[in-house]
């Protein structure tokens, strides 16, 4: 018989999760959701607001740490502090992410730099600190939520794209290098999701029914599901490739967005 893999709501009980972002948004579903499922997550952000209330809403299961992913010898500080009070890393979700939409003849310099330092520098940052302790242990999983605008050319949105297109393919690179030691590397990419990020881009009320029915003026497919994602819909994509049910899953880019790019 095959050995037993659990599919429990206690599926994570006894595992550390860092969770990057988890302020808001999907940062903090993922978060919900693996502590809902037995881990002790570390939930950071550079705001201590947002993960406060999520800590004091769940607490014991979730702690809050200030964290700017940009900063690297704070982040390996924050990774060497979890390690050493919780025993391990198990699980890494980059979540943090900033979007500078603008036409690229309207980008400043300091859009793409600050765009860059988050989405991609930030993953690279969180990652190769995770990496260390995951490797040496020989086992850990590492999911960066991306977005589908890393597969798909996007008008107004440059610098956000290839921001997440470089730490998508980082991802997989790390990936490939540390498969050997037991560790797995794996990207959700959501499309249009409810969150703050989203409901910055939209200007009136009819914004989200734009969104799901697609611009041929600014070449945006629709969402053929008919709806926009909820955050909670990015996290259990995240928690099933966090989980021993995809154990043999490793270098892949999960697309979450209502079949919005067409794949």
């Amino acid at each position: 018989m095959p050995e037993h893999i659990p599919q429990e709501p206690g599926e994570f009980a006894g595992r550390t999760a860092l969770v990057t972002g988890a302020g808001q948004g999907i940062g903090a579903a993922v978060a919900i959701a693996l502590a809902a499922r037995g881990a002790h997550v570390v939930a950071t952000d550079r705001d201590a607001h947002g993960i406060d209330e999520l800590a004091a809403a769940h607490r014991g299961a979730i702690t809050p740490r200030v964290m700017d992913v940009t900063n690297p010898l704070a982040v390996t500080a924050v990774v060497d502090d979890v390690v050493r009070e919780h025993g391990s890393l198990d699980l890494l979700v980059n979540v943090a992410g900033i979007l500078r939409a603008a036409p690229v003849a309207e980008l400043t310099d300091a859009d793409w730099a600050d765009t860059f330092a988050v989405n991609t520098t930030g993953v690279f940052h969180t990652s190769r600190a995770a990496a260390a302790h995951m490797t040496a242990r020989g086992s850990g999983c590492i999911v960066t939520v991306a977005s589908n605008a890393a597969g798909i050319p996007r008008t107004g949105m440059a610098a956000y794209a290839a921001s997440k297109a470089a730490a998508t393919m980082f991802t997989k690179c790390l990936g490939l290098e540390i498969a050997r030691t037991g560790v797995r590397c794996n990207v959700v990419a959501p499309g249009s999701t409810d969150t703050a990020m989203q409901r910055s881009l939209w200007t009136d009320d009819e914004a989200p029914r734009r969104v799901i029915a697609g611009d041929p003026e600014t070449y945006r497919t629709g969402i053929p599901l008919g709806r926009i994602a909820d955050p909670q819909d990015i996290a259990e994509a995240v928690v099933f490739l966090a989980s021993d049910r995809a154990r043999h899953i490793t270098l892949q880019e999960l697309y979450v967005d209502g079949g919005a790019t067409l794949r």
